[in-house]
């Protein structure tokens, strides 16, 4: 299917409605559905090999949160919160036809994630939450709002790779074979001879605002979520502490844990073992 006829819903601000799309794998007839999120400015696309192991037991399907990859930019920024994304996130469960999903979300998918899943009634029955958590860091955050709708002007496909993955080291060790998908389908034609990243800038204003404010703590939503929910850490993350990991693992769902060595924010789902992992944690639930 061409980026050009990716399905979508349409999803409301107070500016106006606008197209999320989204990709799938596996049969569409299939009730089990896996709905997998991506990381603050990244993309759908992030799964696709993950998707590929686990479309044999689930309907995979990836968002393109608003804002990012094909799907449309708002208005106003401000919108871009995670209370917004709840609210898309239902709007697409509802056109998927199901009353259950499993969810894997990184970073801010995670933090969706917990936020619909501790509401009653939620059609989230099993959780992975990829390196993220009710308290986050403060150096990530810092480190985060030093790239996050600032690129630098990106003239050929070399330099955009090298910008990226300077920016992306986080991500652990990857072959160049590897580097280059996670990098590639961050870019975008600028029409100017050169290349933009896959996202809108202004997803940076409301981030600027919470860094801003008052420290992110999430554990009232977290302490009310119910579904077997898996955590999955980079053991060297700057975003997700290893005293918030273990105190996850002991109220709330109390989560089981996986760490992976040698990586920080966050797991890339590039490598077997932690494509195994998920795989392992949602076939349970089959």
């Amino acid at each position: 299917m061409s980026e050009a006829n990716l399905p979508y819903v349409l999803c409301g601000r107070e500016t106006g409605v606008y197209k999320m799309a989204y990709r799938e794998w596996g049969d569409p007839a299939n009730p089990r559905v896996l709905i997998c999120v991506h990381g603050l400015t990244r993309n759908s696309r992030d799964f696709e090999r993950l998707a590929k192991t686990l479309s044999a037991d689930y309907r995979v399907i990836a968002p393109d949160v608003l804002g990012r990859g094909e799907s449309e930019w708002l208005r106003d920024p401000m919108g871009y919160a995670v209370p917004w994304y709840v609210q898309d996130m239902l709007v697409l469960v509802a056109r998927l036809g199901v009353k259950e999903v499993g969810w894997l979300g990184t970073s801010m998918g995670g933090l969706i994630g917990m936020a619909l899943a501790a509401l009653p009634g939620t059609p989230i029955q099993r959780m992975v939450i990829n390196d993220v958590g009710p308290v986050l860091l403060p150096e990530a955050i810092q480190r985060i709002a030093q790239y996050v709708g600032k690129a630098p002007p990106l003239a050929n496909l070399d330099a955009a790779r090298a910008y990226l993955r300077a920016i992306s080291v986080s991500f652990g060790p990857h072959t160049d074979e590897e580097w280059n998908f996670l990098t590639d389908m961050m870019l975008k034609d600028d029409g100017a001879g050169g290349l933009r990243l896959n996202y809108d800038p202004g997803i940076a204003a409301p981030f600027r605002a919470v860094m801003e404010g008052p420290a992110m703590v999430l554990w009232p939503y977290y302490d009310q979520i119910k579904c077997p929910t898996l955590l999955i850490r980079g053991a060297e993350s700057d975003l997700l502490s290893e005293e918030t990991a273990r105190e996850m693992t002991q109220r709330g769902p109390k989560a089981s844990r996986v760490d992976f060595a040698g990586v920080g924010h966050a797991p890339t789902f590039q490598h077997e073992d932690q494509i195994a992992a998920v795989a392992e944690f949602f076939k349970v639930g089959t």
